[in-house]
């Protein structure tokens, strides 16, 4: 895992946009965001248990997986947005870039490899994308059934309880 500020540079948003000034993990769990490295399924399943996610799922993000929606699906999830469960992902193959916003509102890059798991937190506004490769196989973890419900930034979602508990406890 490598996390660091945005450059807010135009061009592909799956290229690194790097601007040189690192952040670490401890300023990730200062905003909520927590970061383990996990080399093995036994592992996962530990975290699991510990923090009581009890449904899994696999998705491959790919231009050979998904096809022709795959192009609109990566501006889907570039979109900024916030969800009202914990978002968990390891990254069992491949390569991508998760954004959050920082405690003054900038755009932290978290760059996931095979073995990195990341955990957001409930109101979070975030976005994913792949990198260059345009490959990423993620497990997603889940405390209930399966969801994934984004809603994106707005003068209304920032009234939200969930965006509101997460603004009271992390910013």
């Amino acid at each position: 895992m490598k996390a660091y500020l945005y450059d807010d540079l135009p061009g592909d948003q799956r290229l690194p946009h790097d601007s040189g000034k690192a952040v670490g993990t401890d300023e990730l769990s200062q905003i909520g965001v927590l970061y383990f490295r996990i080399e093995d399924i036994d592992g996962v399943n530990r975290l699991a248990a510990e923090r009581g996610y009890k449904n899994r799922d696999e998705i491959t993000v790919s231009p050979a997986k998904m096809g022709d929606v795959y192009e609109a699906k990566v501006k889907s999830f570039f979109d900024e947005h916030l969800h009202e469960d914990e978002e968990i992902r390891y990254i069992r193959d491949g390569h991508g870039y998760f954004d959050v916003r920082s405690k003054g509102d900038q755009w932290i890059r978290i760059q996931l490899d095979k073995d990195d798991l990341l955990i957001l937190p409930a109101g979070i506004y975030h976005r994913f994308t792949t990198d260059e490769t345009n490959y990423i196989q993620a497990m997603r973890l889940f405390k209930e059934e399966p969801k994934w419900t984004p809603l994106n930034r707005s003068a209304d979602v920032d009234g939200n309880p969930y965006r509101k508990e997460y603004a009271s406890q992390f910013l």
